[in-house]
C-alpha cells in the first residue's frame, strides 16, 4: 500500500457509501478505490491535479468526478465514516485556518537585505 492510499480496513468501511458500485442506479464505476486513492494522492501531496500519476487515470476526469462528489455531499459522508477510525494517522488542515503575518512576504517591493555592520545608504 502506498503512503497516500487507503488501507484495506478503511476501504471496507467506506466502500458501501460510494456511488457507482454494483446495484447502484446509474453507471457502475470502473474502480472506485483507485479513484479515491488518486484524490487522496493529490490532497495529501499538495500537488496540482495535472500532476496526478497516470496510474490513477486522466487527471481531468478524476478532478471532474471529485467536484461532482463534493457537490453531492459524498465526501462529507466518507469523512463521517472515517472520523472514528482509531488508526487514522493523517490529519488534513483546511487552508482557511493557516495564516501568515502580513510582513512574512517581505512587504511590497520584495526583500531588502541590509548588512548590520554597514551604514544605511538611502
Amino acid at each position: 500500500m502506498e503512503s497516500y492510499e487507503l488501507s484495506n480496513s478503511q476501504w471496507d468501511r467506506i466502500e458501501g457509501f460510494l456511488p457507482g458500485r454494483q446495484g447502484w442506479v446509474g453507471v457502475t464505476a470502473k474502480d472506485n478505490r483507485n479513484f479515491v486513492n488518486g484524490v487522496l494522492w493529490v490532497l495529501r501531496s499538495g500537488a496540482q491535479w495535472k500532476d496526478l500519476p497516470a496510474r490513477f487515470g486522466n487527471w481531468k476526469s478524476v478532478h471532474k468526478r471529485f467536484t461532482r462528489w463534493a457537490r453531492s455531499g459524498i465526501w462529507q459522508r466518507i469523512f463521517q465514516v472515517l472520523l472514528d477510525d482509531p488508526d487514522n494517522r493523517h490529519v488534513m488542515i483546511d487552508s482557511t485556518i493557516v495564516r501568515a503575518h502580513q510582513q512574512s512576504a517581505c512587504g511590497k517591493g520584495g526583500a531588502k537585505v541590509r548588512l548590520w555592520a554597514a551604514p544605511a545608504v538611502d
